[in-house]
């Protein structure tokens, strides 16, 4: 066997299918984000404006959440030092369980070193806590929740993206006594479109089915107290289980889910992607806890958001540019072509030093390839501006399709 023409074999499909990704790679500056360096494969350096950051809000160079982190660190040292189990417990962790359950109202909170790894390990150790449960997932979960229900050794079906009719069917189709659990987002991150929660809720209710919302791309922007969308609309106490990020509008990293206090202590007694895995560093915690405090009590910095998603998605339509408006913060504008993306990206980058990541297959769907842009309550007028007329400009000189997709 050839290995490494089997390796040169598999990464070339990704450059003739133009999907080929590569890494970008940037020096964010404190206090001055979205603004960074790029530092270029030439060994040169530009300055550019990051429009396809998770750091939704700018929490990640808050000084509240830079301030916690420096005063564990200094207490602490770097690391855990271990797992939960030994010794990676600290009383950053609690601290952060408890102000995360508080968001939820729930009983306890479970961090993770990650939301994937969140929705990988729960969702695969269910079917271990409930033999014979039946899992329903939407067809547009996110990869961490397939992998999650694939990876669980229970049954599982697959309902068309948010089609209740369909859910429906599957759930009548199975044996009343069978536990259930119905798999779902609130905010699918691609198109930006909303799951119908009460309406999910209501089927689990009527199939005695528990129920699981992935609120990663909500958490910290939606919501009184930015707890997500299910808090939004009043449904968070008829969720048995949420996933959330620490990584995307909370500013810093790891994931986690809000439970009841027996699921949580069942999760962590049972799964191994909690068991084996080193606990968050103490400062992170730290860093975590004071972001999803100072987001409970700071409706301003959503409202801005929401207003900078807004204007951003009224300007590009103003053009005609193809876009998709389901009312949230998500910016998605389709290109159709791997090709022709990589190249919009590429051509942003160098000429106007506007950084946007390309979404090619398989995260998307073939011919829906796109840039999302992802504004926050930090792009100002001058961002805003510089991004409206790079795309109008770069949109002219490839000459593509101005036609207004609809919702």
């Amino acid at each position: 066997m050839d290995y490494n023409r089997k390796l040169d074999e598999a990464i070339g499909r990704l450059h003739e299918e133009g999907r080929y990704r590569t890494f970008i790679e940037i020096e964010r500056h404190q206090g001055h984000f979205p603004h960074a360096t790029w530092k270029k494969p030439d060994g040169s350096e530009q300055p550019v404006t990051v429009w396809c950051g998770n750091d939704y809000l700018g929490m990640g160079q808050h000084a509240s959440v830079l301030g916690a982190m420096h005063e564990a660190i200094d207490a602490t040292g770097a690391g855990s030092g271990g797992t939960r189990n030994i010794s990676g417990t600290t009383v950053y962790h609690k601290r952060l369980e408890a102000e995360l359950a508080d968001l939820h109202q729930k009983e306890d909170a479970l961090v993770f070193t990650s939301a994937y790894i969140a929705n990988d390990a729960s969702l695969s150790t269910l079917p271990k806590l409930f033999p014979g449960l039946i899992i329903y997932s939407d067809a547009l979960n996110h990869a961490s929740m397939i992998e999650g229900v694939r990876r669980n050794g229970g049954n599982k079906r697959i309902f068309r993206h948010n089609d209740l009719a369909h859910l429906r069917e599957l759930l009548e189709a199975d044996d009343s006594d069978a536990p259930k659990l119905i798999a779902f987002e609130s905010i699918y991150s691609m198109d930006g479109d909303i799951g119908p929660i009460e309406a999910i809720c209501d089927l689990a209710d009527e199939f005695g089915a528990l129920t699981y919302i992935d609120e990663v791309h909500a958490v910290g922007m939606y919501g009184p107290r930015g707890a997500g969308i299910a808090e939004r609309e009043g449904l968070m106490d008829r969720i048995d289980i949420i996933n959330g990020t620490l990584a995307k509008a909370f500013g810093v990293m790891g994931g986690y889910i809000a439970a009841s206090a027996k699921m949580c202590d069942a999760i962590r007694s049972y799964a191994p992607g909690f068991i084996f895995s080193t606990s968050i560093p103490p400062a992170v915690a730290a860093a975590a806890a004071a972001s999803v405090a100072h987001l409970k009590t700071n409706q301003d910095l959503r409202d801005q958001h929401q207003t900078q998603a807004r204007i951003l998605k009224t300007r590009l339509k103003g053009l005609g540019l193809p876009i998709i408006d389901h009312g949230t913060h998500i910016v998605p504008v389709i290109v159709g072509n791997p090709v022709h993306t990589k190249k919009l990206s590429d051509m942003l980058l160098d000429q106007f030093g506007i950084y946007v990541q390309p979404i090619n297959f398989p995260t998307v769907p073939r011919g829906t390839e796109r840039l999302r842009f992802t504004p926050s309550p930090v792009h100002g007028p001058e961002e805003m501006d510089a991004l409206v007329d790079a795309m109008d400009a770069l949109w002219s000189h490839c000459e593509l399709n101005r036609a207004e997709l609809s919702a």
